[in-house]
């Protein structure tokens, strides 16, 4: 049996996903890995763009937007792997992170699954990296704002756990679909993912059913970038609807059986919710058509690209063309391991955004996320670059 089956979902993203395979590979160099990627109809060319590199991926495409879960299950099905890593193409992972999840699922044979602490684009923790069962209580919580006025609380702050360390393994309950890490075995006693649920909460489902199978489910101190974590488009109508709906069926499918006066407050505050932020929605949008009031003009950010002189040249170029406001500093991660503080403290951040625009042949992806996971500093973002490509991705936009 192969040891590692790694699956990732992609939509119209082709150069996130490229960047999460290059890291990928990086990370499973000498594993006995397979990696899949199953493309829900993308528009964007993603699989004609990945293939021309990454030749030994198994490719699924699909002629329908399938949705998460069922795209998933797809590739699981035709994989061997004794695990199966379940991972965004939004995503970058270092090159120990793998490693070490499979050395701790080996060594803990309860395990089911195994998440890890992600990161967003300034360097900080992600909150969903470690999340409790939304119980009619948390889920109540969380909806009145207890969780976040009391996020040390076991009782109010459950929802995110928030109560646990950062840099210990810990036992939590919901494990993110970004950074899934599952037993197949267990997967074989609970089954796959739902597929009634199209693009949320199949990660909390499956979750759940581990925790009533007898399995345990972990959060790990190994670190990711997860760079659409906050940036999903949260005021379309699509999200508000995909989104609440897949909270109903989640609630209905593990809490119907609850008393009344649990299960129709949640049902109501889930149909208030979700009417409130599309009325939100709605409003917003005729304010902006009857011209209430002028949208702000975006302030370009600043860039610092860091790498080597091959690299830097290629980045004048680019700057140059793209009209940029940059500076340029020749480094490598062997040679200049101080670099990143010494540029940090010559950035004003109060003026603006930054983005240090890391390349990735002079820094190792673990390297760059551990810089800034160690000193977030408000304003200041993670960028790379790839001297193959060609290419800067940051959190908000693709540069070549």
């Amino acid at each position: 049996m192969m040891k590692l089956t790694v699956i990732i979902v992609n939509y119209n993203v082709k150069h996130y996903l490229y960047q999460c395979l290059d890291s990928l590979y990086r990370a499973v160099k000498d594993l006995e890995a397979e990696v899949y990627v199953v493309d829900n109809h993308s528009r964007d060319g993603s699989i004609n763009y990945v293939s021309k590199r990454f030749h030994d991926v198994n490719y699924v495409e699909s002629n329908h937007n399938l949705g998460f879960a069922r795209a998933n299950n797809i590739a699981i099905r035709q994989s061997s792997g004794e695990y199966v890593l379940l991972l965004n193409p939004d995503t970058v992972v270092g090159e120990n992170t793998i490693r070490r999840v499979l050395d701790f699922m080996d060594q803990h044979p309860e395990a089911g699954g195994a998440g890890v602490r992600m990161l967003k684009a300034d360097g900080s923790k992600a909150m969903e990296s470690r999340r409790g069962l939304p119980t009619p209580m948390t889920s109540l919580y969380k909806m009145t704002g207890l969780c976040k006025k009391r996020p040390q609380s076991k009782r109010f702050g459950h929802y995110y756990m928030s109560y646990l360390p950062w840099d210990e393994a810990a036992k939590i309950e919901v494990i993110s679909g970004a950074f899934c890490m599952l037993r197949r075995s267990a997967l074989e006693k609970v089954g796959l993912l739902d597929e009634d649920f199209f693009m949320y909460g199949e990660d909390i489902d499956l979750s759940c059913r581990l925790l009533k199978g007898g399995f345990e489910n972990w959060y790990l101190p190994e670190s990711i970038l997860h760079y659409k974590g906050e940036s999903t488009q949260k005021s379309s109508f699509r999200y508000v609807h995909v989104f609440y709906e897949a909270m109903l069926i989640f609630f209905r499918k593990h809490y119907g059986s609850s008393s009344l006066w649990l299960t129709v407050p949640i049902k109501m505050a889930i149909y208030m919710k979700a009417s409130l932020a599309l009325v939100q929605m709605q409003t917003s949008k005729m304010k902006k058509a009857l011209g209430f009031f002028s949208p702000r003009r975006r302030r370009e950010p600043d860039y610092i690209f860091i790498g080597s002189v091959a690299s830097v040249t290629q980045c004048r170029k680019l700057a140059r063309k793209k009209g940029l406001s940059g500076e340029f500093v020749v480094a490598n991660e062997r040679m200049n391991p101080d670099v990143h503080q010494q540029v940090l403290e010559k950035i004003d951040t109060s003026k603006n955004q930054t983005y240090m625009v890391y390349d990735i042949e002079a820094f190792q992806y673990q390297k760059i996320l551990e810089l800034f996971a160690a000193n977030p500093v408000p304003n200041v973002f993670i960028g790379t670059y790839n001297p193959r490509t060609k290419t800067i991705i940051t959190a908000e936009e693709v540069l070549r």
